[in-house]
């Protein structure tokens, strides 16, 4: 049976493609979606670059009929633009005049009809609210990924002999096809089957203490050989960390994208500063000119501009995690850092003045061809997979850029952890050749013992 599936303003404005994605079925836009889109037409955001992505599109499908009674649409389906059934019953306690309200009452008047209706909207109160009704209701995504526990992590454990092992630490290459993984849900050993760069845990089927590091290079397993550095006073202190420092120091001509997802307190800002600041300041190799912070935010997209001050300044508040990481970085001697405030935000003010470090919000990026720098996007998972290609697009020769965040800890409205643009950028890159990534646990929290307990326990 043919359905009719209803669109609500936020799947529009999250993917204006949306309308053209339901194939030979048929598609409604009720007029109050059009009123709130209308809203967003002129601003600067991407939300309103897909509000007009979207006038445009419908404007185009306007001419080859009447919108009020259904245009065909390419997969076989109609769109329609409703604008009746202002007298079907929805709950008396409900306001008429509320977007969702209404959206609500045109699907049930469809269903009322005999239509099949289903309400695609992403938002959760909506799709509650719409159910209680018995409408059939929908998430929508455009790009989507598999949920975050099966979502690539970069590493894995895999089981080999001893024997192995030791050959491994004296040749320094061991061929992937005398490693094993093991399942837990079968309690079996099995071949595995390696992404380039993927990284490894190896284990002795033999002895549980004898162990190794390495990397799939797309042949052969081969050793780490930036794991053990010591960068501004900092060193790695667990195994994920160790894959992540790999990631950072491997030259931009090789690893020119490093993905780095985990949660809080797993050092994923600090070391991404930290051998940035290594590179251009202590090694004066003229590698990477500068170091470029952006955080994306939506609120700063939309209303930053209206704020007083530099650019710098607008953005300043929301860096604050990136001054914190600072001040472990410019003063390694935990005991004398903050015995002089001023002289502690003096040293991290020259690094701003002298233009080491700069900071933009990630809708600067747009149009850029950005040139031996090294790029940290931090709180990534709050890019959409459309803003996170297009930052990765905008990488130039000799840049670097490191995508880090948390998917769980999403605070754009229209994002999940199988939607957001770090996780989307973490599955279509793994197996590159030019993308190191891993994933931080639990378990390798650093910030405190209170961090660790709290990350375990909540």
């Amino acid at each position: 049976m043919k359905r009719t599936y209803v669109l609500d303003t936020n799947v529009i404005l999250y993917s204006p493609g949306a309308i053209m994605s339901f194939g030979d079925n048929d598609v409604v836009i009720p007029e109050v979606v059009l009123e709130e889109l209308d809203t967003f037409k002129k601003d600067n955001s991407d939300l309103g670059a897909n509000a007009r992505h979207a006038a445009r599109l419908i404007d185009r499908l306007r001419t080859k009929g009447k919108l009020n009674n259904g245009i065909e649409l390419p997969g076989g389906g109609k769109l329609r633009v409703e604008m009746n059934h202002y007298d079907t019953k929805i709950p008396p306690s409900w306001d008429k005049k509320k977007p969702d309200n209404r959206i609500i009452q045109v699907c049930k008047a469809l269903k009322d009809q005999g239509e099949d209706v289903y309400l695609i909207t992403k938002d959760i109160f909506e799709r509650i609210k719409a159910d209680t009704v018995d409408i059939n209701v929908e998430d929508f995504y455009e790009k989507m990924v598999p949920e975050y526990d099966s979502q690539f992590t970069g590493r894995a454990d895999v089981y080999t002999s001893s024997e192995n092992i030791d050959d491994y630490y004296h040749k320094k290459i061991m061929s992937p096809k005398d490693l094993l993984t093991y399942s837990y849900d079968t309690e079996k050993y099995s071949t595995i089957e390696l992404y380039t760069n993927q990284f490894v845990i190896l284990h002795s089927l033999d002895n549980p203490r004898h162990t190794a590091l390495g990397r799939f290079d797309g042949k052969n397993i081969v050793p780490l050989y930036y794991k053990d550095c010591n960068v501004l006073g900092i060193s790695a202190r667990n195994v994920g960390q160790k894959f992540m420092l790999e990631s950072l120091y491997t030259d931009a001509n090789k690893a020119p994208l490093v993905i780095v997802k985990g949660p809080a307190g797993t050092a994923k800002t600090l070391f991404s500063l930290a051998v940035g600041l290594q590179k251009i300041i202590e090694e004066e190799s003229n590698e990477y000119r500068r170091i470029l912070v952006c955080r994306p935010n939506i609120t700063m997209d939309e209303d930053i501009g209206y704020l007083p001050g530099t650019e710098e300044q607008k953005i300043s508040p929301y860096m604050r995690p990136v001054f914190d990481n600072l001040e472990l970085l410019v003063d390694s001697d935990e005991k004398e850092r903050y015995k002089n405030e001023k002289e502690l935000s003096d040293k991290i003010k020259e690094l701003f003045d002298r233009r080491i470090i700069t900071t933009e919000a990630v809708a600067y990026l747009r149009g850029r061809s950005i040139i031996k720098n090294w790029v940290i996007i931090d709180e990534a998972q709050n890019l959409t997979p459309k803003q996170v290609k297009a930052i990765i697009t905008r990488v130039g020769a000799g840049t670097k850029l490191i995508l880090i965040g948390d998917p769980e800890q999403i605070d754009h409205p229209f994002l999940d952890s199988r939607s957001n643009g770090l996780c989307y950028a973490s599955e279509k890159m793994k197996g590159s050749s030019l993308c190191y990534q891993v994933t931080l646990k639990y378990d390798e929290c650093e910030r405190s013992p209170l961090a660790y307990e709290a990350s375990k326990r909540l």
